[in-house]
This record gives C-alpha cells, structure tokens and sequence, in this order.
C-alpha cells in the first residue's frame, strides 16, 4: 500500500499492510523543537541521519512559534514510517508568515531557522515576548520551551455581533492552499491533512477577560452564544467553500480542533454541549460531508467518553489524541462501545508519564499493550498522544515509533 491508501483504508475499517502511523501530521501529532534537536543526533550519532555523513546537520526549521514545534524532515519521517503531511496555513501563530526563513538560536545554543518577521523582544528578567501594535500577545520565560499565548479573542467582553466579522480567508491564504495541496498530492504518497475549523474554537478559543469569564457567558448567556456561534459559523462556511475550491479532493482528512475534556470530566455537561455545541458544529461539518469526501479529525483532550455519542452525531469521523490516562478513556472500552462508528487516531503511549520517564522498554510494552485493544478490526491511526514535548529521550521517542512499525496484530 500507499501511505495514502494506508491511511484511508483506515478509515474504512478495511484491512491494511501494516498499522498506519502519523508523525508530524497535524499541529498535535509532532514534536517539540527542544526534543528534535536531541532526536537528530541520537539518529546522527547511531548513523542513521542521512546528513551525518556531510559532517554537519542543517539547521532545523520551527513552523510552530506558538507550540515551538519542528519541521520534521522527510527521511526522518520515513524513518519512522510517517503516512500523513499536514497543509498548513501560510501564518501558522501569531500572524507569522512561514516565509523569509532566517537562523536563530535556542536558548542551549541551538541553530534553527524562524520566520524572517519573527522578532522577539528580551525582557530584563530573560523572557522573551512578542508584541502587536505595543500589546504583548506572547511570552516565553526565559530558558523555557513555547510561547504563552496572550491574544485576545471575541468573546466574554460581548463584540458588538451586528457590527462585528470574524475573519475569512484572504486571496493569499486560498493560492498558498492551492499551490500547496497540489505540491504535496503530486509529490508525495501521503495522506494530506488540513486544519479548517471555525475562525475561532467554538468552545477552548474564545474569551476576551479568559477561558473562566468565557465560561461564566457561555454557562449563563445562552441567547447571546447562539447569536456568537451563528456569526462564527457563517464565516466557517464561507471559508469552507473558498477553500475546497481551492484545494477540491487532493485532500483526504480536514481537522477541527477544540477541547472539550479535563482530565477527570468533560468541561461541560452533556444537555449543554447537545444545546449550544453540537448544532453548531454540525452546521460545518454536515456542509463537508455533503459536498467532498473529506473525513473530519476532531482533536479533542481529556475525558470524552460522556460526550463521545454526541460528538458522533455531529458529524466527527476520527478522534484525536484518544488521551488514554483521562478518566473513563480505557482503550478497551472505547474501542468496544465506540469502535464501529469512530477511528481512534493516537492513543499510543501516556505522553506525560510512560513516554517522559520510563524506560524504552516500558515504552515499547505499553504501545503493544493499547496496540492490542485499539487494532482489532482496523480503523486507527497511530500517532503520540499530542505533540512530543521538549523533555523526553530520543531514545524513548525510536521505541513509540519502532514498537508501532513491528506491531502485528494476533491472527
């Protein structure tokens, strides 16, 4: 098989040749710029970097200033068996363009490349910050390892909805999608994922005075979010249109991203999510699954399993990360009472204790462990639990990938 074919026999539930992985494929499924670096000499010093032959590794680029991630380069992506390539947005955070690369540095002396607008400022105290018209929107402390995001958002301070537009997407944006979608259709084999939700999350991304002001509007304004969530949409919706034409079928997967769960419950009840979420969402999310064949990735962290029957209903094919160690997310339960209507994309190994300080081989066992209840009957996807953060061993990050390249599952 293709990777593409891998990928997309998946969602179907249909038999594949080996178990389709992603690395890098989405803003949630790659890894930190910090832990790269380490990956790439690990790889260097056991040689198999290809460029470790030339003496020297080239520069890394970071096209995620929010979440500090790396561009993974394509042979370490086959290494490690990579199916997926995300089209990304031409400003990926902060309005940033990913274009007019330049070198940086890292705070451990790291050489990388940024954007050419990027242009942090250093406070006294080391931190780094990113201003807009004189207004910090970002801030990094110093020696850390991504920016805190300061934007404001529409939301809580209650915009003026008659006068107020969300954003749509620009000329620029639909020729960068254009162009790109047909580079990596025509020049790779992998399944394309693109991000296209709408302007804002609908329920983690809004709140001008912050997520609990946003939550007080949310859980006691309810006309108002209506009002709020039919502007948003109806921006979505025209954004959508642009952007099929633009990128039409060469696209297999578009994601939305929004999270709806702590870790011990879902941030809101069901009643709530079923009233002002789901027909919102499925405004958008009925409108694909009319018009293109794309499947819809819903990333999502933490305690879903209430929220799973709902979040089926609106429209959502695949879920991601499948975030194992929050309450109620036993790979077995989910693969049982969910597994004919959802593909579980991730679910690989606990990200913030396995993957972090245990051993490769612990790694390893706990990958075969999920692999087990997650594979039966197809219909998953593997990839790490969110992005791989700066502080886990590159050593640990070859066991995740290589246990996932060896699974076969029991006859």
């Amino acid at each position: 098989m293709t990777s593409r074919e891998r990928i997309l026999a998946a969602m179907t539930r249909a038999p594949v040749d080996r178990l389709p992985i992603d690395f890098d494929g989405t803003r949630q499924s790659g890894i930190s710029v910090f832990a790269y670096a380490q990956l790439r000499r690990h790889l260097a010093a056991t040689g198999k970097h290809s460029a470790a032959a030339a003496g020297a590794l080239p520069p890394i680029r970071v096209f995620d200033l929010f979440q500090m991630l790396a561009e993974v380069e394509p042979a370490i992506a086959a290494r490690f068996g990579a199916d997926c390539v995300a089209l990304n947005r031409r400003a990926v955070a902060f309005g940033l363009v990913n274009e007019n690369w330049k070198p940086w540095q890292l705070y451990d002396g790291t050489a990388v490349e940024v954007p050419g607008a990027f242009a942090p400022e250093t406070l006294p105290d080391g931190d780094l910050v990113l201003r807009r018209g004189g207004e910090i929107i970002a801030q990094m402390p110093a020696r850390g390892f991504y920016f805190d995001r300061l934007e404001k958002y529409p939301g809580a301070l209650h915009p003026d909805l008659d006068a107020w537009e969300p954003p749509r997407l620009t000329t620029a944006d639909l020729a960068h999608f254009r162009s790109e979608a047909e580079r990596l259709h025509r020049t790779t084999d992998k399944a394309i994922i693109a991000a296209l939700g709408p302007p804002y999350e609908l329920f983690n991304g809004i709140g001008q005075g912050g997520f609990e002001d946003w939550m007080v509007t949310f859980g006691s304004e309810p006309a108002y979010v209506t009002r709020l969530y039919r502007k948003l949409t109806d921006a979505w919706l025209e954004n959508l249109e642009a952007f099929h034409g633009a990128v039409g079928d060469r696209i297999q997967i578009l994601q939305i991203a929004d999270d709806f769960g702590t870790q011990a419950a879902p941030f809101l009840s069901v009643r709530a999510f079923r009233e002002l979420l789901l027909p919102a969402y499925q405004r958008g999310l009925d409108w694909i699954h009319a018009r293109t064949p794309w499947k819809v990735l819903l990333h999502s962290d933490g305690a879903l399993v209430p929220l799973l029957p709902s979040i089926i209903e609106m429209g959502v094919d695949i879920l991601n990360p499948v975030q194992t160690t929050a309450a109620g997310m036993d790979p077995r339960r989910l693969k049982a009472e969910f597994g004919d209507r959802l593909v579980f994309w991730g679910g690989s190994c606990d990200c913030q204790g396995t993957l972090t300080r245990g051993t490769p081989a612990q790694v390893a066992a706990e990958v075969r462990a999920h692999l087990t209840s997650f594979t039966s009957g197809s219909g998953f996807v593997f990839a790490s639990v969110h992005n791989i953060q700066a502080n886990v061993p590159p050593a640990n990050i070859v066991a995740l990938f290589d246990a996932a390249l060896a699974y076969r599952p029991a006859a």
